[in-house]
C-alpha cells in the first residue's frame, strides 16, 4: 500500500517557541547557588525553546509519528535480524527485583540474577557447541574485539605471539571485522568467494601460513549462504595451529539445527540483540557473549559466573584472564529479555531459525525473476538479489528501488553490500512476519521493477510521500546543519 499524499510540514521546536512559556518548573529546595568562574559564565542567556507542556508533548508525538520501526512495519534489513521484540520479555526485565538491583549488590543479595545469567550461559554454551563462555561484552562488535585479545592471549601464553600477526576474512565480511583486526593489532588478509558464494578453497590455502592467528567468519555468511566447505576451512587452519572465529551475526539462521562448535569454530560470538530479540535500533541496547573451547576458556574476561551447589556467585580468581571489556558482568536488562525470550521457545527454539529460513526463501522464489540473483541457490535466513539489470536497461539503482520502497511502507533493505554483488539488495523477513507481509513486500518490488521499465522517473524522484524527500546525500555529509539558524545570532 502506497501511502497517499504528502506529509504537512512540520515545525521546529523553536519556530513554537513563544517567550515565558514553560512545560515544568525545577524545584527550589533552598539550597545556595554556587559560584562560577567568571571566565565560564555566559554574557547572555541560552536561546532554549520556551514551549508548554501540551505543547512539547505534541511536537514529540509528532517526531514519533514519523519515526520508522518495527512496530510501524515491516523491516526486512539484512544481516540485522530486526525482529518483533515480545512485550512480555520488556516486562520482564521491568520486575522490581530486576530493576532496582544496584550493581555493586554483593553475591548474596543478588542470588535471583546471578543465577539468571548462568542459567543463560548454559543455554548459549548448548548453542554454541563451546563449554566456556563469557557474558560480558557489550554488542556484538565488541564481542569480536574479545573474541581477537583470546586469540591473542592464547598464542601469547604458547610464545607464538609474535609469530601469529595475520586474521583472514572472506571479502563478503561485516565491515566490523576488518576494523576489529586492526583495533586488535593484526594483520588483515582478505580471502575471496567463489562462483557458488563459498569461501574460496584454494585462495584460502595459499594465505594460510604458519603467520596465520585465525579466521573471522560469519556462516551464513551475508549472502545469505551456509559455507559448504566449512570442514574443509576448519581443517586448513586447524593443521596450520590457527583458530576459528565465529561472527554469530546471522545465527538467526541455525539455532538448534548446527552448531558453530561442531562446525570447528573455536571462538563464537552472539549478539543477543539480534537472535533473541531486542529492540536495537537507534544504536542500542545490545549483547555480545563470547563462548570459547576449554582451551582458550583461562583467558575469559572476569569475573565469571559460577555455581556453587545451590548458590551462584562472581568467580574473579582467574590469574590468565585478559581482565574486564565492560563494567559488572555485562548488559543486564538484555539478559533478562533474552533469556524469557529464550524460556518461551523451550526445546524448540529452533522453530525460530526454521521459519526465518522458511519466509526467505519464499521471498526468494518469488522475487527471483523479477530481480537478477547472484548465486542460484537456496538461501538461509536472508538472500541478496542484484538491481544490475534494472541498472543496465533503465538506469535504476539499488538506492532508487530502496527509495521507492518507503512509499509502500516499508523500510528498505540493506543496499550496496556485501560489496562482492553490484547494485546489492540483502533482505532478511526474520521468523516474526506473517506471509501477508511478505506478499505485500513481493507486490510492491514487483510493482517497482514494473516502474523501473515503465516510468523510471518515479523512482529516481522516490520517496514521494514521506515527511522528508530525497535529499543531497553528498551534501548532507559536507555541509551539515547541525543547528538552527536564528534569525539574529547572539555571541555567548
Amino acid at each position: 500500500m502506497i501511502d497517499e499524499g504528502p506529509w504537512p510540514r512540520m515545525e521546529l521546536i523553536y519556530e513554537r517557541s513563544r517567550a515565558g512559556r514553560r512545560a515544568g518548573r525545577v524545584p527550589d529546595y533552598g539550597l545556595p547557588r554556587p559560584e562560577l568562574p567568571a571566565e565560564l559564565r555566559r554574557t547572555h542567556a541560552p536561546r532554549l525553546p520556551e514551549v508548554s507542556e501540551p505543547e512539547l508533548v505534541r511536537h514529540i508525538t509528532a517526531l514519533a509519528d514519523r519515526n520508522f520501526g518495527i512496530d510501524t512495519g515491516f523491516y526486512p534489513l539484512g544481516s540485522c535480524t530486526m525482529k518483533h521484540n515480545p512485550r512480555v520479555n520488556e516486562r520482564a526485565g521491568r520486575l522490581p527485583g530486576f530493576r532496582d538491583l544496584h550493581p555493586y549488590q554483593d553475591d548474596e543479595g543478588a542470588q535471583g540474577m546471578l543465577e539468571l545469567e548462568w542459567r543463560l550461559q548454559e543455554i548459549l554454551k548448548e548453542i554454541a557447541g563451546l563449554p566456556a563462555i563469557t557474558l560480558q561484552p557489550a554488542a556484538g562488535s565488541q564481542g569480536e574485539l574479545t573474541g581477537l585479545m583470546l586469540m591473542r592471549a592464547y598464542f601469547a601464553d604458547r610464545g607464538e605471539d609474535e609469530q601469529r600477526d595475520t586474521i583472514v576474512t572472506a571479502d563478503t565480511a561485516h565491515g566490523t571485522n576488518p576494523a576489529s583486526v586492526t583495533m586488535a593489532g593484526y594483520r588483515l588478509e582478505k580471502v575471496a568467494t567463489d562462483a557458488r558464494g563459498n569461501l574460496d578453497l584454494a585462495d584460502l590455502g595459499a594465505k594460510v601460513n604458519e603467520r596465520t592467528a585465525g579466521l573471522m567468519l560469519t556462516n551464513p555468511s551475508t549472502l545469505g549462504l551456509f559455507d559448504e566447505g566449512i570442514e574443509e576451512v576448519a581443517r586448513i587452519f586447524h593443521a596450520a595451529g590457527a583458530l576459528l572465529y565465529y561472527d554469530g551475526a546471522n545465527l538467526n539462521a541455525v539455532v538448534g539445527r548446527s552448531r558453530p562448535g561442531d562446525m570447528g569454530f573455536d571462538i563464537v560470538h552472539f549478539n543477543l540483540h539480534k537472535t533473541f530479540s531486542q529492540p536495537h535500533g537507534g544504536g542500542g541496547p545490545g549483547g555480545g557473549p563470547v563462548a570459547v573451547r576449554e582451551s582458550i576458556a583461562p583467558f575469559l574476561p572476569a569475573p565469571l559466573v559460577v555455581r556453587d551447589g545451590d548458590t551462584f556467585r562472581l568467580d574473579y580468581d582467574r590469574p590468565k584472564s585478559i581482565g574486564r571489556v565492560r563494567g559488572f558482568t555485562g548488559p543486564a536488562g538484555v539478559f533478562i529479555r533474552s533469556y524469557a525470550f529464550m524460556r518461551a521457545y523451550g526445546p524448540g527454539l529452533r522453530e525460530m531459525s526454521d521459519v526465518a529460513v522458511l519466509n526467505a526463501n519464499y521471498l526468494l522464489a518469488r522475487l527471483r525473476d523479477d530481480y537478477e540473483l547472484p548465486y542460484d541457490r537456496l538461501c538461509m535466513h536472508e538472500f541478496v538479489l542484484s538491481a544490475r539489470r534494472l541498472k543496465r536497461d533503465h538506469g535504476i539503482t539499488a538506492l532508487d528501488v530502496a527509495k521507492r520502497l518507503m512509499d509502500f511502507r516499508i523500510h528498505p533493505p540493506t543496499i550496496y553490500f556485501p560489496l562482492v554483488v553490484p547494485e546489492a539488495l540483502m533482505i532478511e523477513p526474520t521468523e516474526t512476519e506473517p506471509k501477508e507481509r511478505l506478499d505485500e513486500f513481493v507486490e510492491a518490488m514487483r510493482q517497482i521493477a514494473r516502474e523501473a521499465a515503465e516510468d523510471p522517473e518515479t523512482l529516481r524522484q522516490a520517496p514521494h510521500h514521506r515527511p522528508v524527500r530525497r535529499l543531497d546525500e553528498v551534501r548532507a555529509a559536507k555541509q551539515p546543519v547541525v543547528r538552527y539558524a536564528f534569525e539574529t545570532e547572539v555571541v555567548t
